[in-house]
C-alpha cells in the first residue's frame, strides 16, 4: 500500500520512471506539444513547470492543484483528471500500479502470470510513449508548397533586381526575410530546416547587396555575416562562397583592398555545388590586386577566373539572376584591374573587355537588362576613352549611365561618375566645352540625388 500521504502523481512520477526533473520535463514538453496540435491550441505548447515547483509536487502531500493550462497538458500526459492526479493515491489504485496493472482498480493478476502482465505493459507503455514523441517529432510548420513558393519568389527577385529600384525591392525582400526567420521559429524535419536556412541566406545575401547599392556599408556588412551564417547552417558551399565575395566586393568599395583579397582567398575554400561563384572571387581579388598595384597577382587572378569559367561548362547557379556571374560581368572586372595596372597597353586591354561586356549586355531583353552592371561597364569603356584621349567616345558612354543612373541610382555608380569627373578635371580638355558639358551633367546628377531617397527610381 502506498504511504497514506503520496498523491496519484507522484506515484505515477515514480512509476513511470519520471523522478528526474529533467526526464519529466522532457516528456512534459511533448505532451504540451502534442496537446498543442491536437487541440490547435498554441499556448498550451508553452506550457513549462520550474524544478522548484515539480520538487514541491514530489515532496508535499498538500501543495494545491496545477494553473488551469498546465492541467490539461497534466491530464493528457497521464491520462487521469487533475484532481485525481492530486488527490490521494489509494490503496487499490496504489497497488495497481506497483503491479503494472494500469491505474484502476482491476483485481490482482495471479503470481504466476503477473511478470507476463508487467512486461508487456512495460513494453505497451513504452510503444506509446514513442507514438506520442512521433506524432510530436511529425508535426511541421512546413510543408513542400511553402517552401516551392519561398523559392519561387526567390528566384523571382533576383531575376529582377537587376533592373527595378532597389528600395521598393529591400522592402519586398525584408519580408520574404522575415518570413523564412519566422519558419525557422517552428518545427520541420530536418531537410525543410536546412532548405529554409538557405533561403534565409540567400535573403539575407540580397539585403546585403541592396544595401551596398544604397551606400551603407556597415548594415551591408551585418546582413552578410547573417547570411553567411545561415549558409554554414545550410551546409551550402555555393552560398557561403557567394557570400565571401559579397563580403570583399563591400571591402573593395569601402577602399580595403587588403581586407577584399583575404575575403575572396577565404571564399575559395568553398567549392560551390554548381555555378560561377569561384569565377566572381578570383575577379574581385583581381580588382583589389590591380587597385594595389600588383602586377603580377591581378594577372594570376584574371588567369585563374578564366580558369574557372571553363570548368564551369554550362552549370547554372542557384537560384541563378542576380546570383550569376556571366561572361559580360567578368569582362568589365578584368577591365577595371587593367585600368588600376595603368599604361597605354592596360588601357587598351581595358578598353576592348569593357566594349564587349557593354556589347553582351545591350543583347539582353530591356526589361531583363543589369542596368547597374552595363552602367558599370560603360564607366570602365569611358575611362579608358579617356585615358586614350577619346573624349567624344567617353562623353557618349557618360550620357548613357547618366540617363539609367536617374532612374535607378546605386552608390557604386555615383562613386564611378565622381572619379570619372576627377580624372576629367585633371586634363586639359575638361575646359573644352564638350568637357564642361560633361561636368555640369555629373554634378546636376550628384545634387539631384541629394535631394532624393537614394536608389528610389523616378
Amino acid at each position: 500500500m502506498a504511504p497514506v500521504d503520496q498523491t496519484l502523481f507522484q506515484a505515477l512520477v515514480r512509476k513511470r520512471g519520471l523522478i528526474d526533473y529533467r526526464v519529466f520535463y522532457r516528456r512534459l514538453r511533448i505532451a504540451a506539444a502534442e496537446l498543442a496540435a491536437l487541440e490547435r491550441e498554441p499556448a498550451l505548447a508553452r506550457v513549462t513547470i520550474g524544478a522548484r515547483q515539480f520538487g514541491r509536487w514530489m515532496d508535499e502531500s498538500q501543495c494545491g492543484l496545477p494553473r488551469p493550462l498546465t492541467g490539461r497538458v497534466l491530464e493528457h500526459m497521464f491520462q487521469k483528471e487533475v484532481a485525481i492526479l492530486f488527490g490521494p493515491a489509494t490503496a487499490g489504485i496504489a497497488g495497481a500500479i506497483a503491479r503494472g496493472n494500469g491505474d484502476s482498480g482491476a483485481q490482482c493478476l495471479e503470481p504466476s502470470t503477473g511478470s507476463d502482465a508487467q512486461t508487456r505493459d512495460l513494453l505497451m507503455t513504452a510503444a506509446n510513449e514513442s507514438a506520442a514523441f512521433a506524432t510530436y517529432a511529425e508535426q511541421s510548420n512546413v510543408g513542400p508548397h511553402t517552401l516551392d513558393q519561398l523559392d519561387a519568389d526567390i528566384r523571382r527577385i533576383v531575376a529582377t533586381y537587376p533592373n527595378r529600384p532597389v528600395v521598393p525591392l529591400f522592402a519586398e525582400v525584408r519580408e520574404l526575410r522575415d518570413r523564412a526567420f519566422e519558419l525557422l521559429e517552428g518545427r520541420q524535419p530536418p531537410s525543410y530546416t536546412r532548405d529554409l536556412y538557405l533561403a534565409a541566406g540567400v535573403l539575407c545575401g540580397i539585403l546585403a547587396n541592396a544595401s551596398f547599392d544604397l551606400g551603407n556599408y556597415r548594415a551591408a556588412e551585418t546582413q552578410a555575416r547573417t547570411a553567411f551564417l545561415c549558409g554554414e547552417q545550410a551546409e551550402h558551399n555555393g552560398l557561403r562562397s557567394w557570400i565571401r565575395g559579397t563580403q570583399a566586393l563591400i571591402a573593395y568599395w569601402d577602399d580595403r583592398a587588403t581586407d577584399a583579397i583575404r575575403l575572396a582567398e577565404s571564399g575559395q575554400e568553398f567549392v560551390p555545388e554548381q555555378g560561377t561563384a569561384h569565377i566572381r572571387l578570383a575577379s574581385i581579388a583581381a580588382r583589389a590586386y590591380g587597385r594595389l598595384g600588383r602586377h603580377g597577382e591581378a594577372l594570376e587572378a584574371l588567369s585563374r577566373a578564366d580558369q574557372y569559367r571553363e570548368q564551369s561548362g554550362d552549370t547554372e547557379d542557384l537560384p541563378g539572376g542576380m546570383m550569376a556571374f556571366p561572361p559580360a560581368k567578368q569582362m568589365f572586372y578584368a577591365s577595371t584591374a587593367h585600368l588600376w595596372l595603368g599604361g597605354s597597353t592596360h588601357v587598351e586591354l581595358a578598353a576592348g573587355l569593357a566594349e564587349e561586356s557593354v556589347a553582351l549586355y545591350e543583347l539582353d531583353p530591356v526589361e531583363r537588362r543589369r542596368l547597374g552592371e552595363l552602367s558599370l561597364a560603360r564607366m570602365d569603356l569611358a575611362l579608358a576613352e579617356l585615358g586614350a584621349g577619346e573624349l567624344e567616345g567617353a562623353a557618349d558612354q557618360i550620357q548613357a549611365v547618366l540617363g539609367v543612373a536617374a532612374r535607378r541610382p546605386t552608390e557604386s555608380v555615383n562613386r564611378r561618375l565622381d572619379q570619372f569627373s576627377r580624372r576629367l578635371a585633371a586634363l586639359p580638355a575638361a575646359r573644352s566645352p564638350l568637357g564642361l558639358d560633361l561636368q555640369d551633367g555629373i554634378i546636376h546628377h550628384q545634387r539631384k540625388q541629394l535631394g532624393l531617397p537614394a536608389g528610389e527610381g523616378r
